[in-house]
């Protein structure tokens, strides 16, 4: 049954009685995008970007919340179904939630599209899945105040039921399914105060932890399909690399090797097992046409990117006052260049896919960021209609911006077709690191100046780097143009929150023919290094201590200053540290949340550099889940330490130079320093969590290294021997 009773399409409802008796509440809601938010793109409000959130509640009184978003460890699948059973009036042990297949229903009004990404599920969902809550309350309410005849206004929902003090009756939800799903829904449900959340705010445990666990959980590379083979590929070792020829006769003698698939890019080979596949890639003789990138390097890159910094003509995202003017008359000019290196996503969790494509249709499986452009992409790679196409999302061993790709996606869908059978496909980890959509490296070009009494007078930053946008650009519908700006190449440059007189902030794009992508932060990523770094710079220039100069140019009740003076004090910044201790400070702003961290290292004299403490400070607006948020900063702090301190990825004749987690690695756990993470209360709109932790550790780490040993370090990765005292 369903009801559809005088509203319109973005405040629709639909209240349906699906098998054994549950109930399924369905809500299309208003939205905003993020994509609008971040490329100045006009999305038709009206048109296809409606989000949903789906409840559904069994007759036992159960309740599931579809989850549109995906779970990589952020904690979504608890955060989501948090706000559905605080405004639902719901005990906790009773909600659950599954993953939701792909739909435009289902679209993140904070993305504008269904994908997961941008710390945006609690900000895109928070009043979306309340209003649907809600709704869905007051229908149960009057379902029961009709077959009581009483007024609603004398019911109220607790606990699962609906409950009429004066006559001391009550009804459990699932008695009241059939009769709410005949109510017509209200169009403006009326949402509880905040005052009186019992979860929302609250340190509640995860869902989906029990799983992860005891092994139940079931990620991509979990998935088994009955008659399923398993494939790999050897693709170019050059980026962009074409197959020219293929000896596959060694490769077919393998015992268990069933098919042998040239896919341009590369080869696949289709076995019973994954070791048997191996075998057959190891007998394959490939000969290769490199392609345009074979004289490619990093100093190659660099050079581009000097030249471009020296003498391309830049376009303006943001310009104050007479830059050249202000550095003629400063009576002190500081001028650095600051590079931050292309980097690998280098998920825990091998990148694979599982597909199974028929001639009418195809059933696919994986962690994926993004269902529905998975779902037209096997559509397009299977040749079968869209519709015919069924997504199944499992957990995610990791993201970071990777598995929004659709390159293991087609793999498998190309190898299934050609098979004739399901077939996953699994990336080794050098395929991976060799072969990703990397962090695009950025050559900051900064200059600033102060006056006789030390007062900052000008700031110009040039960041030269890829387009972003201009690769994934068409993904969304568009194509960046040669003069247009791309947001997420400069976005935490253009946007200081620092007050200067004058300033420029301008972008040079350089193609350099690397494949670049989103990677955990984006552009604040880089951005917040070379920005938070020269301002230490400047503070040095100036005489004064970092955190004073700092508040000294910010609004004292901004939130920047906010989450500033809260690290600073947590962290004790007023006392001197411990002897041979460095203490540094940085602070950014990324996804509409603040976080100031301040590390503490030493140095020894080979070099080596120990973080011994961080606190973080983070205002990211009204909290969900408290402990989500702090577990999200650890995580983005454990990630942003990694790349600052040991990673990076570089070219020689074409070739990524890195492999594996022996050249490309994580914080290990004796490196992991203390982490203290304090969340200022607010009442803000939300911000996200998923990334902002990350940006602010590599400066706060790179000042308290020049606190520590008087270096200034002004490119990452790290290297000891930049700092050795001692051989």
């Amino acid at each position: 049954m369903t009801q559809t009773s005088g509203l319109d399409r973005r405040t629709f409802l639909k209240a349906t009685i699906v098998a054994g008796g549950a109930v399924v509440f369905g809500f299309n809601l208003p939205l905003g995008t993020r994509a609008a938010e971040r490329l100045g793109i006009e999305i038709d409000p009206a048109a296809d970007f409606q989000p949903n959130a789906f409840i559904r509640i069994a007759k036992d009184g159960k309740v599931t919340v579809v989850v549109s978003q995906v779970e990589m460890g952020q904690g979504v699948y608890t955060s989501l179904p948090m706000i559905v059973a605080d405004e639902l009036e719901v005990e906790w042990s009773n909600v659950s939630y599954e993953a939701a297949p792909p739909d435009k229903a289902f679209i993140n009004p904070a993305m504008g599209m269904q994908g997961t990404g941008g710390s945006s599920s609690v900000k895109g969902f928070f009043m979306p899945l309340r209003k649907s809550a809600a709704a869905v309350r007051e229908m149960l309410v009057a379902a029961a105040a009709q077959s009581w005849n009483v007024s609603p206004d004398t019911c109220k929902a607790e606990g699962g039921k609906v409950i009429h003090a004066e006559s001391k009756r009550s009804a459990a939800y699932g008695e009241l399914l059939e009769a709410a799903a005949k109510i017509a829904p209200p169009k403006e449900p009326k949402l509880k105060d905040p005052k009186d959340f019992k979860y929302i705010g609250k340190a509640i445990k995860r869902l989906d932890s029990p799983d992860k666990v005891n092994g139940k959980a079931v990620f991509g590379i979990d998935v088994r399909v009955q008659g399923m083979l398993y494939a790999t590929i050897l693709r170019s070792p050059v980026i962009g690399g074409k197959v020219k020829t293929v000896d596959d006769a060694g490769a077919k003698a393998v015992k268990g090797v069933t098919h042998v698939v040239p896919l341009g890019y590369g080869v696949g080979v289709v076995a019973d097992n994954f070791v048997n596949a191996r075998k057959g890639r190891n007998a394959l003789k490939v000969t290769w046409d490199d392609g345009a990138m074979a004289t490619v390097s990093s100093e190659t890159i660099m050079k581009s990117f000097a030249d471009g910094a020296d003498n391309k003509k830049g376009l303006v995202p943001k310009k104050i006052g007479d830059v050249a003017a202000a550095k003629a008359t400063a009576a002190k000019t500081i001028d650095a260049v600051y590079w931050a290196p292309f980097l690998a996503h280098a998920t825990m969790e091998p990148m694979n896919f599982t597909a199974d494509v028929r001639a009418d249709g195809a059933e696919v499986w994986g962690g994926i960021q993004a269902q529905m452009a998975v779902q037209g992409t096997v559509a397009k790679a299977a040749g079968v209609p869209i519709e015919k196409v069924k997504v199944n999302t499992t957990l995610l061993g990791g993201g970071f911006g990777r598995r929004f790709e659709m390159d293991y996606v087609v793999d498998a869908v190309l190898l299934s077709k050609a098979a004739g059978k399901p077939v996953k496909v699994i990336w080794t980890r050098e395929d991976d690191m060799q072969n990703d959509f990397y962090r695009p490296g950025t050559y900051n070009k900064m200059s600033a100046g102060v006056d006789a009494a030390g007062k900052p007078v000008f700031w110009h930053h040039r960041v030269v780097n890829d387009a972003i946008m201009a690769r994934v650009g068409p993904a969304f519908g568009f194509t960046l143009k040669d003069d247009q700006p791309d947001g997420t190449s400069f976005e935490g440059a253009h946007d200081l929150p620092y007050t200067f007189p004058n300033f420029q902030c301008d972008w040079v794009r350089v193609d350099t023919g690397v494949p670049v992508g989103f990677w955990r932060s984006v552009g604040s990523s880089h951005t917040a290094f070379s920005t938070e770094c020269f301002m230490d710079e400047v503070a040095a220039a100036a005489g004064k201590d970092p955190l004073e100069l700092r508040l000294s140019m910010l609004d004292p009740a901004s939130r920047h200053a906010g989450v500033l003076k809260l690290a600073a004090e947590k962290a004790g910044w007023s006392t001197r540290p411990k002897a041979g201790v460095g203490r540094g400070i940085a602070v950014h702003e990324s996804f509409g949340s603040f976080v100031a961290q301040v590390a503490e290292v030493t140095v020894a004299a080979d070099g080596k550099v120990k973080v011994e403490r961080v606190v973080c400070a983070v205002d990211c607006g009204q909290v969900v889940n408290p402990d989500t948020v702090a577990a999200q900063m650890e995580g983005g702090i454990v990630y942003g330490l990694s790349s600052a301190l040991f990673n990076e990825i570089t070219f020689k004749d074409g070739r990524v130079q890195q492999k594996n987690f022996n050249d490309y690695r994580t914080l290990r756990m004796s490196e992991m320093p203390k982490v203290e993470v304090h969340i200022v209360p607010s009442k803000a709109p939300h911000g996200g969590v998923g990334e902002p932790g990350t940006p602010p550790i590599a400066p706060a780490l790179v000042n308290a290294i020049f606190a520590a040993t008087g270096k200034r370090v002004r490119s990452l990765p790290i290297k000891p021997a930049d700092l050795a005292t001692k051989a």
